[in-house]
């Protein structure tokens, strides 16, 4: 069956050729009959010439995400069973097992396409057309691979709505158990697969968790924005002397007790419901210290036009922080706003630093976990950054 095609205007086709992986509706000069929502096109240069395969939607601003770059590969129920196997693989040979990100949507060549792997459990996201159409082969593949005890749907995400899709979450196969526990580093941790956040459980910070191992021997740790305490848990299992896990969620901060008790670190984990823009101006202002104070808070630019306001709100949070680190203590920031990228994360650090009044030295720089892989041609693939500081 002959493809529909799109083809690019001109001078349009640098992006792609460069290796990016979207065509977006403003760079696109015309789009034969052939072509229907959810279908594999072709996408051609202004002159008519083949430079990729991708998944087609008139009704979103990504009218085309790119599949393969290879006119004989043909995409059907193989090609995604090879790429998640792949995929698969590829982490395996990084070392992970019990939990990991398996599938990374663009950048590991599935576009619109999460795949968590929380023990003997799957959490599955599609924000893509092209792969809800494709659901039936996926899920085929995914059984087959892994042999779950549990494959859930977390459809539950507004991007779909921007891609003509209802918003959805269940069940495709098997149960979810009574506790789905899985492992990092030294910890056990529980995951809700069914309300947890995004797929169930914060995986992109999980190398970053362990990082803390050197810094929290007989510390006093300030935790912001929690969640279900994987910080605060690993501080605790690290040597810290006591942790205060701070969340404005107390269903979040139910599970951080229950984490911190699977662990055997429920005497030195205490929990706290508060806004933490609130608790952090009161206690610096109160002159409050922690030997180790953890601030990952969630996405403030969701868009670029909130950057500005986002800044803002970074600075000041993280001047605050920084105030509560007593001399010579470690402050591990993150932002996991895909707009504040390293350099404008790093320059807000400065400029708070300034106001601060204190001096503070760079000791690591953190990115997403590398089951989190971020392809070089995808602005803003690498969505999370931070730093690891300390504060004289």
């Amino acid at each position: 069956m002959e493809l529909g095609q799109v083809c690019l205007r001109r001078g349009e086709e640098r992006d792609l050729l460069g290796g990016g992986l979207w065509v977006f509706d403003n760079e696109i000069d015309w789009v034969d009959d052939r072509c229907e929502d959810g279908d594999v096109v072709e996408v051609l240069d202004s002159r008519c010439r083949f430079l990729a395969k991708g998944f087609f939607n008139s009704k979103s601003k990504i009218v085309v995400r790119v599949l393969t770059r290879d006119r004989a590969e043909t995409v059907d129920a193989d090609f995604f069973r090879r790429r998640i196997l792949a995929e698969w693989e590829n982490r395996r040979a990084l070392g992970f097992d019990n939990a990991c990100r398996v599938v990374f949507g663009e950048s590991d060549g599935l576009p619109g396409l999460t795949v968590d792997k929380f023990a003997d459990c799957l959490s599955v996201q599609i924000v893509c057309l092209g792969m809800e159409k494709r659901k039936a082969e996926l899920f085929s593949a995914l059984a087959e691979i892994f042999q779950p005890r549990c494959i859930y749907e977390r459809d539950d995400v507004p991007v779909r709505e921007k891609e003509g899709m209802a918003q959805q979450k269940g069940c495709v196969s098997g149960k979810i158990p009574d506790a789905l526990l899985i492992r990092e580093h030294d910890a056990i941790m529980a995951v809700d697969l069914e309300n947890g956040q995004k797929t169930g459980h914060f995986l992109d910070q999980q190398e970053n968790r362990g990082r803390l191992k050197p810094y929290c021997k007989g510390k006093t740790v300030l935790d912001l924005c929690c969640h279900t305490g994987g910080f605060s848990v690993h501080a605790a299992l690290y040597g810290a002397k006591s942790v205060r896990a701070v969340d404005v969620s107390e269903s979040a901060l139910a599970m951080v007790r229950e984490n911190a008790a699977r662990n055997g670190v429920e005497d030195r984990i205490t929990t706290v419901c508060a806004n933490v823009f609130d608790l952090v101006k009161q206690e610096s202002e109160a002159g409050e210290r922690y030997g180790v104070v953890i601030c990952d808070p969630p996405a403030f630019a969701k868009s670029k036009r909130a950057l500005e306001a986002a800044y803002r709100g970074y600075k000041e949070l993280n001047l605050r922080c920084m105030r509560l680190t007593e001399a010579g203590g470690i402050l591990l920031t993150c932002s996991c706003s895909q707009f504040m990228t390293q350099p404008l994360f790093e320059k807000m650090l400065r400029e708070a630093a300034a106001d601060s009044g204190r001096t503070v030295r760079l000791l690591e720089r953190l990115t997403q976990s590398r089951d989190h892989p971020a392809a070089l041609n995808v602005e803003h693939a690498a969505y999370l950054k931070g730093c690891i500081l300390q504060v004289l």
